[in-house]
């Protein structure tokens, strides 16, 4: 695998990473007691996106160093995805 494709792969899995991590550790306003006028209850109460993206960074590090040992130590490809629908002939 060149390093652009490994990059490429990387950059996927962080990007559907980062969208699955954002709602955790999220405190609202509403929950601080702190809403701001002309907000709403449930917007975030402070900036949190640094530890989403170090947790993103790490969850995707990890599901990349899986991919990487199934696709380059063991040889599985998307062939070795056995198929959903039934073969009919």
């Amino acid at each position: 695998m060149a390093w652009i494709s490994a990059f490429a792969i990387f950059f996927i899995i962080w990007w559907l990473v980062l969208f699955a991590m954002l709602p955790f550790s999220l405190r609202t306003q509403d929950e601080n007691d702190d809403v701001t006028l002309g907000t709403t209850p449930s917007a975030p109460g402070g900036p949190h996106m640094l530890r989403a993206i170090v947790r993103t960074t790490v969850v995707a590090l990890i599901i990349f160093a899986v991919f990487y040992v199934l696709t380059r130590v063991y040889g599985f490809t998307i062939n070795d995805i056995p198929r959903i629908a039934p073969r009919f002939g």
